[in-house]
């Protein structure tokens, strides 16, 4: 299933935000490693995110705005 760039960058932009809005459980086992594994995926999805923003189609598409 072929996902545009448009839709794309909408699910990466969820992910961030979820990954901001995570209230972190200090009295968790493991929370370390889940807070660290959600920094790297957070730093993976933003860096994504900019690969798409310099992709010549889909900085024309945003630059028309919302359809």
């Amino acid at each position: 299933m072929a996902v545009n760039a448009r839709d794309l960058a909408r699910e990466l932009e969820e992910l961030i935000a979820a990954i901001d809005r995570r209230v972190r459980r200090i009295d968790r086992a493991g929370e370390a490693d889940i807070a660290r594994e959600a920094a790297v995926l957070r730093a993976k999805a933003v860096a994504r995110l900019a690969e798409l923003a310099r992709l010549p189609d889909f900085a024309a598409v945003n630059a028309v705005g919302p359809t």
